[in-house]
């Protein structure tokens, strides 16, 4: 399995799930979490962070995640929720309602990152477990290819920013199709950069 293995969820109660998200930096677009239990014995060779893999290499995984996986879910914390709540929070709202929407009911959660948020079952933080924990290198494909997914179908809605190439970050074109055609409803005004960059 690359650098990820099963050893983090074996030393924990079972069900384990991994649990990461997509999308906590961009400009616009919702914030989406993913929560993956995979079988004891899922063989899933080439599986790492999502960071690491290509688009087709994720594409490849995501059937391959689900067909191994005892449960997965992926949610999303939209815009406004990101706008009232913060990114962080909104995060972990997304987080819970993958968490929630899981078909199996987890004894014990591994996140992503350096919270354990409350999800109605122990959970442990995991400072870069998407390149040492199959199930949170599992969950960080599906929220990336499924965030990804909906910012393509965004960018024909709100054409013009290049949603589908960028998926809402902050590169130049971003930054240059904004100043052109001012923002869209999925943008996170809420964010200091942002108004910024439309107040300069």
């Amino acid at each position: 399995m690359s650098g990820v293995h099963l050893r983090l969820e074996r030393a924990r109660p079972g069900p384990v799930c991994g649990v990461d998200e997509a999308g906590r930096g961009p400009w616009a677009g919702p914030v989406c979490a993913a929560a993956v239990i995979l079988r004891p014995r899922a063989r899933l060779d080439g599986l790492d962070d999502s960071k690491r893999l290509t688009a087709r290499q994720r594409e490849a995984a995501e059937p391959r995640i689900k067909a191994e996986s005892l449960a997965w879910a992926v949610a999303f914390a939209s815009v406004d929720e990101i706008g009232e709540l913060n990114i962080l929070r909104a995060t972990a709202l997304a987080m819970r309602r993958a968490v929630d929407a899981l078909s199996h009911a987890p004894a014990f959660a591994l996140v992503d990152g350096d919270k354990a948020f409350e999800f109605g079952c122990r959970s442990e933080a995991v400072i870069g477990g998407d390149g040492i924990s199959a199930s949170i290198a599992a969950a960080s494909i599906l929220a990336k290819t499924a965030r990804d997914r909906l910012m393509a179908a965004l960018d024909a809605e709100f054409p013009g920013y290049g949603f589908a190439a960028h998926k809402g970050y902050g590169v130049p074109a971003h930054a240059a199709a904004l100043r052109a055609l001012g923002p869209c409803p999925i943008h996170r005004m809420t964010w200091a950069p942002l108004r910024e960059l439309l107040a300069g």
